[in-house]
């Protein structure tokens, strides 16, 4: 069987829309398969032998897809079906190869994906009962920062997060999600209705940081985000904070003063951002990859430093690939922490939680 290539393909195209026998399918996706496995076996730590190792989950997600269309073909007998679930044990197996040897900037990369599920998508898909609360009664609304009521499995709580748009218009709507003073004055407003109705707070990070512009400024920004951390160290209630995306210094931070702190497998946590920290460093913002590795932005690292407290899993090739598979993987993550939470008293969820800070923070110093 022939199959043209084009000047900058890395695969053959597609064989499975062109071909009418189940069996020469699946023989034409193995032949794809073993393109991607015969190239990172070469590899061998040298990233000039294969593309990266995030174009290679691009490449099998792309082959997965042609298995996918091969499983729909009517009439397949069990030799075809048999060579499908083979092709995708292999996939799977490596694709757990190529994450493993995922760099801290690819995962900042992952965390960057601009597929991931967004805070509004993940409300949609764990919580019922959702009721947006606007605006900080004093200033204006930040669509940036987004609060609300909800119900998680039959209980009443808040949520609150980040969010940012999928395209140019919803991105402007959204300021890229980087909240101004508003946005976390509104957050706080959302919190104390949360402790004085009695209900559980559930945040979502996603952001580089807080607005950096001159017009936060002159509004307060480092005083909004300083009386949230304040006020989030003794609030009443349980607090769940769960970092989706990027968490992006103080403005992570100015809504993740939390009970429970986890992290999506693929997220990363970080002071600065790695081009950032490379331009101060360095003076070159192309040492990025650099800067990443030293900052310990991955979730490994950080639930080592104990600065989270949980890792939840994503599905294969990252939360981009499947988000109703993403949110059920953290729809498990949040009960089981909120079950926890709910069995200590109100003092012991505010003594223990001002302690866990504490002590993390004369550990980082010390470090």
């Amino acid at each position: 069987m022939r199959a043209s290539f084009h000047k900058h393909a890395t695969l053959p195209p597609p064989l499975v829309p062109v071909v009418a026998d189940g069996m020469l399918a699946a023989i034409g996706t193995e032949f794809l398969l073993s393109m991607v496995e015969a190239r990172w076996a070469s590899r061998n730590g040298d990233d000039s032998k294969m593309e990266s190792e995030l174009k290679a989950q691009q490449e099998l997600g792309k082959i997965e897809q042609q298995l996918e269309r091969l499983r729909a073909l009517p009439g397949q007998g069990d030799d075809v079906r048999s060579q499908i679930e083979q092709l995708h044990e292999r996939i799977h197996s490596l694709r757990a190869q190529v994450a493993a040897h995922f760099t801290s900037w690819q995962k900042a990369e992952l965390a960057r994906n601009p597929q991931r599920p967004l805070m509004l998508e993940y409300v949609d898909r764990i919580f019922t009962n959702w009721s947006e609360i606007h605006g900080d009664r004093s200033f204006a609304d930040d669509h940036a920062m987004v609060c609300g009521m909800a119900r998680f499995h039959g209980q009443e709580v808040v949520v609150i997060g980040h969010q940012k748009g999928r395209d140019t218009k919803q991105n402007v709507l959204r300021n890229w999600g980087m909240t101004n003073p508003e946005g976390y004055r509104k957050a706080l407003r959302v919190m104390k209705i949360a402790e004085k109705f009695h209900r559980p707070v559930f945040t979502f990070v996603d952001t580089v940081g807080a607005y950096p512009g001159l017009s936060a400024e002159e509004r307060g920004q480092a005083e909004a985000i300083a009386r949230n951390l304040r006020e989030m160290a003794r609030l009443q209630v349980p607090i769940i904070t769960t970092i989706t995306g990027e968490g992006g210094s103080g403005g992570a931070l100015a809504i993740a003063v939390a009970d429970r702190v986890l992290m999506m497998e693929n997220a990363i946590y970080s002071v600065i951002s790695p081009e950032s920290c490379a331009a101060i460093m360095w003076r070159d913002a192309s040492k990025k990859e650099l800067a990443a590795q030293a900052l310990r932005i991955t979730a490994t690292d950080l639930q080592e430093f104990g600065c989270i407290d949980g890792i939840v899993p994503e599905p294969e090739g990252g939360a981009h690939t499947d988000h109703d598979a993403a949110a059920a993987l953290l729809d498990a993550s949040l009960q089981k922490h909120l079950a926890e939470l709910t069995r200590m008293t109100i003092p012991e969820l505010v003594a223990s939680r001002y302690d866990k800070f504490r002590n993390m923070a004369q550990f980082l110093r010390v470090e």
